[in-house]
């Protein structure tokens, strides 16, 4: 049986999200934020519960980044994630 567009889409995510723990650099904030929320948003869906506040400046951070996704099917989150570590990948060089 062939896999299905699905499988390999999820195939190319776990790749990618196995080689964004081996990028030689660190990306900025804004860029670990945008992977943040893209796979939360891919693995979970929309955003759930309350935003963390007080001095939890770093999941305020991490909340907001993934609640702007709201509406964004799983699909179209792992699609840019996966765009956005070849682009990481491809700097590196």
């Amino acid at each position: 049986m062939a896999a299905t567009k699905k499988d390999d889409l999820k195939a190319k995510f776990e790749a990618a999200a196995a080689a964004a723990k081996q990028t030689k650099k660190k990306p900025d904030n804004a860029t670990l934020l945008k992977l943040y929320s893209y796979y939360k948003q891919a693995s979970d869906g929309d955003v759930k519960g309350d935003r963390p506040g007080g001095f939890d400046f770093v999941g305020g951070a991490k909340y907001d980044a993934w609640a702007k996704l709201k509406g964004t099917s799983k699909d179209e989150a792992m699609q840019a994630y996966i765009k956005l570590i070849e682009r990481l990948k491809r700097e590196e060089r």
